[in-house]
């Protein structure tokens, strides 16, 4: 198997370069799915409360030939659970669903700043995690005004902010900002859920270079950031063919040419965390 490369919190945790994510796995052929890809190397494996599908990673994790010790397995807590006893309860639910003895990172899905309890919910994770129930604690799609607060409120810094991130919206600055202050960054849709991005010359260059896939060729450009890219795969193919991606070495200027793919209504979708409301 793969060694992959690894990316350490401020705290020395750390993650795997390439993880799975399991949005829209669900049921018995998505447990099915997520099993097979963990006895492919994957060891992150990526869920959420919203995602309605922890029963199915947990039955994954199960039932994979993998010892249950070597597989972190991240959820979520929604925006509706964030005051604080809300959140205490759907910390313990989701463990419940998962079927394991503490989560292995466990995240606030997004800040809501207007709702403005992300830190109550922080404040839970920080209890759970005191009491054993979950191993590790970060946050998803975070500014890093977002960041500061919860560490000057609480004195916890996360160890990981999963973020929107893929050439059309490189988060250049944000990737800085995690990197000075130990916090690994984690990337949702990597590929960026659009077949224009596989289609950009200078990702087809690339690809041909390292005859790859233009896929591979931007999993390769986030390891290069040092990022940590949690792509879906359901087949068994796409499972071994983003994993192998992770051993792909792309120069400087390869780097930068991707980066450079960049625009400015690069979101997927009109999700700003300054704005957006999760429920």
């Amino acid at each position: 198997m793969t060694a992959l490369p690894t990316r350490t919190a401020h705290n020395g945790f750390t993650l795997p370069a390439i993880g799975l994510g399991t949005y829209r796995l669900n049921g018995a052929e998505g447990a099915a799915a997520i099993a097979a890809g963990i006895d492919v190397g994957y060891r992150l494996i990526d869920s959420a409360f919203n995602y309605e599908n922890e029963g199915t990673v947990g039955r994954g994790v199960a039932d994979a030939a993998t010892d249950r010790a070597e597989v972190i397995v991240t959820t979520k807590l929604p925006g509706r659970h964030h005051s604080i006893e809300k959140a205490r309860t759907s910390i313990e639910e989701s463990r419940f669903r998962l079927g394991i003895d503490a989560t292995d990172l466990h995240l606030i899905h997004w800040p809501n700043p207007i709702q403005d309890e992300y830190v109550q919910a922080w404040a839970a994770l920080v209890d759970a995690q005191q009491r054993g129930v979950v191993r590790q604690i970060g946050v998803s799609n975070f500014l890093p005004e977002h960041l500061e607060r919860l560490e000057h409120e609480t004195g916890v810094r996360p160890v990981v902010n999963q973020i929107e991130l893929h050439p059309y919206f490189p988060q250049e600055e944000q990737l800085e900002y995690h990197l000075e202050h130990g916090i690994i960054t984690e990337a949702w849709s990597p590929i960026g859920r659009a077949k224009a991005l596989l289609e950009e010359p200078v990702i087809v260059e690339v690809a041909a270079a390292h005859d790859i896939s233009p896929a591979q060729s931007v999993l390769a450009w986030h390891v290069a950031r040092e990022s940590v890219a949690i792509p879906k795969a359901s087949s068994l193919e796409h499972q071994r063919a983003n994993f192998a991606a992770a051993s792909v070495v792309l120069d400087d200027a390869e780097v930068e040419a991707i980066t450079a793919l960049g625009r400015p209504d690069g979101r997927l979708f009109d999700a700003d965390p300054r704005t957006h409301e999760e429920s």
